[in-house]
Formats: structure tokens, sequence, C-alpha cells
């Protein structure tokens, strides 16, 4: 399985074959040891000839020593074999790295030919019988042989992570004199960048068309606390996760997006701030961030959720890769979380490593029992023949000191001891257990550990399956891998579901303009900010005929019954008068002002509604029906009317009630009307109660074959024997009296008709009202002819009208009144109110949740899916142009 890495030349950047130029790679090689040097670091090879003659038994014919001491990975790069392998340590692609290598190890290749000629020597001057008796010695020989050899290959690597650490370094210093624009070089976005950009919009893809998401990406799973997120930390070279003490802290998916760059920072997708992640305070406002923004998207009533976070991070020296950390799987649901959270988190996991074409990575608590793991029995379920599960064994200083059988470790490893399969075993050391560690520290840490391990030093593990910079190294290689097999079939599909999506829609909306939900709203917005400008058109007789007529209808009650009728109680015209400007005064002081606001907010409303709701004929479009509702509802929320306007309505309003003067008979006769239509409304009204508490007359009995009803009876009864009163006393006040209450009462009782006092005070209320409306109508045709007497104050006249004044009153008081509103109105109020609109509107674009509330149906999730499908496939027929150029 190891690939041929000659294909891997587009790693390394154009710059890199350029170092020549910046760097003296002469003076470099000086300032190494040289051949004489090296020489003394080795061991006595005379010695080791003449131990080796023994040695038949236990080294087979293709036992390479120089891979021993050197490595795998080097002794092929040494060799310039085409066959790299997959698993490496080193950075690749530098000249000056391979001289120093081949500097640094030639003497080893002298070394090994000389082995293989002591070898054939012993093999031809001793026995087997012979080697059977020194058996024992020769073990202690070989044991001390691989001492020696183990500290030579400490010391080489020394001097290689030393090498590498300077090559990290140049790295570095020429990003950042390439980032400031030395070349000059037109800014690309990466490979990984636009892979990363791929897998954000599919994210939110509804697949509703049988086009699955089969991208590879690698999938972070594991038991809760068994290292996940460390593992990750390591790969990304800082400490960027939030964490607590046994405790779920990774509440929903993260997509992090490792990427090469000068800089080592962080930076969300919808976000435009970077975190310096060489910084503490960045570094925990990072981390804040992003526990903040994963308690914000889990819903309530639920422990984790399903919304990815999605976060870049750039550095030297990191391998490119898209990695997706998931919550941790858990046995047992504990108290403060929701009853399904074990499930949901495994329907997460699984819905990210059904996918075929995602790397598992499985991390396993290398501390606690096997037996007790959880993770492997599912990943065993999703990937039974391990092509793409790498198997991570974290936490292995603490494994070393409690398991007591070190050998367990070594079946662990290699996949014996699970019943799951896997493409590659790494055993890595994520720190000593503090949040305070540094990852420098930790990758300090985890290297003395393994050089120091009896792992190692027993062949339980393999250099190359150890640490996690070469478990970051395997996983990127493993990831590029997959996207080049699955990233062309991936575009095809898409492909062939934007054709289907296409032909659907010309089959639905033949006439129709593919719109998205954004474009929608805007059209939309357009449409709601029309028709709200179409209010400064409505005419001012529109407006003050409205609100004349809305006004007397809320406070004509109140004139009828809280001033008219008392005031036309009193004995003479002085006192009426009197009675009416009192009250007039009271109500002006406290009521009219606010009423006639909240008529006038009433009135713009109902305007603003039917412009909004109104059919504009065929193009009209049915589907922002939803959303001008809300606009709607929102901006009549948020509405107040001018605060200060009631104080300057309230001084209009005093100034017009207290003016008599009709000036003509043309105003005479209009107030002469206005009084008539208004109590003929109150008579008609009257007449409607009376008929309904004394039920159908004669004729309305005999038509419709209806009867009435026993307290009808009554109250019939009742309503003649008032009547009867009236007739006798026309100037009847308005209110019976006690004994007159007590003498209807008993001449009802004579007739056999028991009725109650207040049933006679209630209809004698209806009877009352109707008598003086009739006489107060019969008194308007009088004063028809009373203006002439008006003007001479009714002097020497019987004829009094002051009934009239005060309705002349009332009206003139509406017109200015209605006057008053329209110009607050049109000069402020529309306005204000198109403000608000805009500002309803803007919040709403803001809100996506609330634009797929309020558009909605089949028409616009075609057209998104469509905008999606062909944005999918555009940017990944970039990607696989850029692949093809880089490869």
């Amino acid at each position: 399985m190891i690939p041929d890495l000659e294909d891997y030349k587009w790693i390394v950047p154009d710059f890199i074959w350029e170092l020549d130029e910046l760097v003296d790679i002469e003076k470099l090689l000086k300032a190494l040891p040289d051949a004489d040097d090296l020489a003394k670091l080795m061991p006595d090879f005379d010695k080791i000839g003449e131990s080796l003659a023994s040695l038949k038994g236990f080294l087979s014919p293709g036992y390479n020593l120089v891979s021993e001491v050197i490595g795998a990975s080097d002794l092929l790069l040494l060799l310039g074999s085409p066959g790299e392998t997959a698993f490496r340590a080193t950075d690749q692609g530098y000249d000056n790295d391979k001289q120093f290598k081949k500097g640094l190890l030639g003497e080893l290749i002298l070394l090994q030919q000389q082995i293989q000629q002591h070898e054939e020597e012993a093999r031809r001057a001793a026995g087997f019988s012979s080697q059977q008796k020194r058996k024992v010695s020769d073990k202690e020989k070989i044991d001390q042989l691989q001492e020696e050899l183990l500290r030579t290959q400490l010391k080489y690597q020394r001097m290689l992570e030393r090498l590498e650490k300077e090559n990290k370094e140049l790295r570095k210093l020429v990003l950042q004199r390439d980032d400031k624009g030395i070349h000059q070089r037109k800014l690309k976005k990466s490979l990984i960048d636009m892979y990363s950009e791929v897998l954000d919009i599919l994210s939110d893809y509804d697949a509703s068309y049988n086009t699955q998401d089969h991208l590879p990406r690698v999938v972070v799973v594991g038991d809760q606390s068994a290292g996940k997120t460390s593992v990750l930390e390591m790969i990304a070279q800082a400490r960027i996760f939030p964490r607590g003490s046994g405790e779920m802290m990774t509440r929903s998916p993260v997509k992090v997006t490792l990427s090469e760059g000068p800089h080592h920072v962080a930076l969300f997708k919808d976000s435009s701030r970077e975190f310096d992640l060489t910084k503490e305070e960045d570094l925990a406002a990072l981390r804040n961030e992003i526990e903040i923004r994963m308690r914000n998207s889990v819903k309530e009533g639920c422990t984790v959720s399903t919304e990815t976070i999605s976060l870049s991070v750039k550095g030297p020296g990191l391998q490119r890769m898209v990695l997706v950390d998931l919550p941790g799987v858990i046995s047992t649901v504990t108290s403060g979380m929701a009853p399904d959270t074990k499930e949901t988190i495994f329907s997460i996991s699984k819905a990210y490593m059904q996918n075929p074409n995602a790397i598992i990575l499985c991390i396993q608590d290398g501390s606690v029992d096997a037996e007790r793991s959880i993770v492997t029995d599912l990943v065993s379920q999703m990937d039974p023949q391990g092509k793409r599960t790498i198997f991570v064994l974290t936490k292995v200083d603490l494994a070393e000191k409690n398991v007591a059988s070190p050998n367990r470790i070594q079946q662990i490893i290699e996949g014996k001891l699970f019943p799951m399969k896997a493409l590659g075993y790494f055993a890595v050391v994520t720190g000593k257990g503090n949040s305070s560690e540094s990852i420098e520290s930790i990758k300090e840490y985890e290297e003395e550990f393994f050089q120091n391990s009896k792992l190692l030093k027993t062949s339980m593990l393999k250099a190359h399956q150890v640490t996690t910079k070469n478990l970051s190294l395997a996983v990127s290689d493993c990831f590029w891998k997959m996207v080049r097999e699955s990233v062309e079939q991936q575009a095809d599909a898409f492909k062939a579901t934007r054709f289907n999506l296409e032909t659907e829609w010309k089959n639905n909306y033949p006439r129709l303009r593919e719109l998205d939900r954004n474009e929608l709203f805007e059209k939309a917005k357009n449409e709601i900010l029309d028709e709200v400008i179409s209010l400064t058109q409505v005419t001012p007789k529109h407006w003050e005929d409205m609100l004349e007529k809305t006004l007397w209808e809320r406070v004509s009650t109140h004139v009828i019954e809280n001033i008219y009728l008392p005031a036309a109680q009193t004995a003479n015209s002085g006192t009426f008068n009197t009675t009416v400007d009192i009250k007039l005064k009271q109500w002006t002081d406290k009521q009219l002002p606010n009423k006639a606001v909240e008529v006038a907010w009433e009135t713009l409303q109902e305007e603003f509604s039917r412009f909004m709701t109104e059919k504009k004929g065929k193009e009209h479009d049915d589907i922002f029906d939803k959303l001008k509702q809300a606009v709607k509802e929102e901006t009549i929320k948020r509405h107040k009317w001018n605060e200060r306007a009631e104080d300057s309505l309230r001084v209009i309003q005093h100034n017009a009630l207290e003016d008599r003067s009709i000036s003509d008979k043309q105003q005479w006769d209009a107030a002469i009307h206005f009084m008539e239509e208004t109590l003929q409304s109150r008579l008609k009204d009257t007449e409607s109660v009376i008929e309904d508490m004394v039920g159908p007359d004669w004729k309305k009995r005999l038509w419709h074959w209806v009867g009435r009803t026993k307290e009808q009876n009554i109250r019939n009864e009742t309503k003649n024997e008032l009547e009867k009163l009236i007739k006798c006393n026309e100037d009847h006040p308005a209110y019976l009296a006690n004994d007159e209450v007590t003498t209807v009462r008993k001449n009802l009782e004579a007739r056999g008709v028991a009725v109650d006092p207040c049933l006679i005070k209630d209809t004698w209320h209806q009877i009352y009202r109707r008598y003086f409306l009739k006489s107060a109508l019969n008194h308007c045709n009088l004063c028809r002819r009373g203006f002439y007497y008006y003007q001479r104050h009714f002097v020497d006249s019987e004829l009094e009208c002051n009934d009239i004044v005060l309705f002349w009153r009332i009206q003139r008081m509406l017109a200015i009144t209605a006057n008053t509103l329209r110009q607050q109105l049109t000069n402020t109020e529309v306005r204000r109110l198109e403000k608000n609109v805009k500002e309803v509107l803007e919040d709403f674009a803001e809100d996506n949740e609330k634009k797929v509330k309020l558009l909605t149906g089949k028409r616009v999730q075609l057209a998104e899916d469509l905008k999606k499908v062909r944005e999918i496939q555009e940017k990944l027929e970039a990607f696989i142009e850029a692949l093809h150029q880089e490869k």
C-alpha cells in the first residue's frame, strides 16, 4: 500500500525550489560534522564482525542493519527508491535535506556492506551445532549490540530533528517574505481552502434529490475523554478547543481545515477576525468563542447539536487536510443530559462515518481496559474491512505504567485485540493531563517518552507508528489519496443532479426566472417599499374623510350619552350651555386628544394594510403574502405615534369647541343634517333593542308564525304601562321616581303580571330614550328656520336651538381635528412608518431562519437546490482543475 511519492512533489511550494538563492547551502553543510567525526560515534565494527559469526540462527537473511539504525523511510530516501513510504517523518522535496542525509549516513552504507561480508565469513566458519552451544552467550552479545545500535540511532535522529527544525524556520521565513509580495505573484486560494468551501456548501445542502455528500474528510471519533480533541490539537499545533474535567465539552461537530501559511492563525467561516495562535489571550478568546457557538447551536431541551462549526487553522508546517471533531460516544446518560443524548451522538457519528470516502480516525484511550471501548464496535460496523480507518491509541505513557502485560499494547497496535480492522495503527502521547501545557512541551514529552520507552526498545512498536507527527503525515497522505480517487465521481453526480433539477424547473415553471430565496426576498422588499411610498399618494380629502368618520364613530356615544342627553334634561338654555361647556372642557382635557391619536394610528394601519394585502391582478405573486404580512405586523408593533402630537392637538380641539359663531345658513343646515343623522342612527338602534326586549309585533308573529317568550310578554306589558306614564306627562324627566316604579309594579300585578323593579327601570330607560330621540328629531325640523333667531340670540322668540349649536361645535371640531391629524400623517408619520419598514426588512434580510419560514413552497426550494448544486458543481470543477495543474 506504499504510494509512489514522486507524484507528491506538488506538496512543496514553488519557492522552495528557489531556496538556494536565499540560503547558503554550502555554508550550512560546512557547519555539519564530517565523516571522520561521525566515524568516532560508530561502534567497534571489528568486535561486531566477530560477534556476527554466531548470529546465523538469529538473523534472517534479509535482515537489514541500516534499516534498523536509520529507519525505513530514511533508507528509501538515501537509496532513491521511487516507492517512498506514506508514513514518513521528515519533510520532502528539499535538495539540501537529501544532501545532508546522504553525507550524514554514507558511512552507514559501508557499515552494512562490511557487516554482510563478516556475516558470510561467519556462515562459512561456523556450523549449526556450535551455534547451539554458544546460544546463551551470543544472546547477551545481541542485546548489547541492539542497545548500542539504538543509541546510535537516537543520536542521528536528534541531528535530523535539528535540521528539520532549521528547515522549518527557513520555510517560515520564505513564506513571510512571499506573503509581503517579494515575488509579486498573484495570490490564489489554496487547494485545501477551495475544498473546504465545497464542504461548507454541502453541509447546508438538503440532499433530497438522491445526491449524497461522499466527499472525503477525516472524521475523528472516540469515546468521551479518550483524547480526540487533544490529538486534533496536536495535529493543529495549538490548544484551540475548550477543555473540561470529565464533562462533555464537544457538543457539536467542529470542522477544522488545516493549511500551511506564514502565520499561525485561526478564523471562523462566518467571521473576518483572525486569532493569533501564538498569543495566549487569543487562544483563550478562541476557546471561549467555540464554546459559545457550541452552546448557541444546542436547541432547548437538547445536549448536543448537529449544526457544524467551521474553523480554519493556518500555520507553518501544518499538513493540509479537513478534519471533523465529533462529540464523544457515551455509554450512559447522566443527570443534566437530554434523554436522547446517547442516541443523538450515535446518529451524528454514523451520519459522518457512513460516507464511503470518509477517513475514520478512531481514537482509543490506552489507559483504560480495551473491553470498555464503545467506539470500536461502532467503527467496525461502518467500516468492517478497515479500508479507511486509522486506529490511534492515546495515553500510551499511562498504558505502559498501568498495564501488567505490555504485550497487550502490542496486540492493540497489531490489530489483534479489537474486532475491528484498520488501515494503520498509531500510538501517541498527548501530554501529562495538564490543561495548561503548551504544544511544544507536549511534543518534547512525547519524543522523550518514546525514546526511552520499552515499547520501542523491544520492537513492540515500530518507529513509524509513534508520535502525532507521523500520524499527521499519514492521515494527510490518506486524505489526499482519497480526494483524488473520489472527487471527479462526485462532480459527475452533481452534474447529473443539476440536469434533473433544471428539467424539473422547465416543466413546472416555464415562464418564471429561477430566483432563490435571497433574490425573492429582494424582489419582495422592492414591492413592499413601493407600496409604502403609495401612502404618500393618498389624497388629503381621502385622509380627512376617513379620519372624521372614524373619529365620530368612536366619540359619538360619549357625546350623546355623557354630554347631550344630560344637558338636554336641564330647565333652560343657560343651564344647557353651562353644562355643555363644562363637559366639553373635561372631555377635551382628558380623553379627546388621546382618542383622536388612536383613530389616526388605526387609520394609518388600515391604509397600510390595504396597500400591503391588495392583489395587483395578474402580476400578484402569492409567494410573498406571508412575508408581507410579517413585515406589516412587525412594523405596526414598532411604530409609535409622536408623543407631542396630543399636546398640540388638545389646544386646537379646545379652541374649536369654544367657538359658537355659525357664520352662514349653509353651516346651520349642515349642523341640522349632522344632528338628524346622528339621532336617527341612535333611534334605529334603540328600536332594535326594544324589539329584542318585547319580541315581534303582531304582524311579524302572523307572517313568520313565531311567538313571544314569557319574559318578552312581561317586557311588553311593562312597556305598555310605561308608555302611559309618558303620555300623561310629556315633560317627564329621564328617571322614574320610586313611587312611580311601585305604581307600575302594582298595576302589572293587578293584571296578573309579576315584575321586578329592576326590569321596570331597565325597560323605562329604552322607552324614554326612544321618546326623547323622537322629540329631538321633531325639534330639528322646527330649527330649520331658526337661523334668523340664532343671529338675534333667540331674543323675543320661544324657539331655542342650542342643541343645533352644540352639534355644529362638535362637527367643526371633528373637521379641524381630521385636518390636523392628516397633516401629522402626511408630514411625519408616513415617513417614520417607511423608515420602520426599511429597518424591519433589513433585520429580516440578516435573519436566514426568518426568510426560510416566510418564503416557502416547492418553487422556492427547487430554486434553492438549483443554486446550491450549481455552486457545488462549479467549485468542484475549479478544484479539480487546480488539482490537475498542481499535480
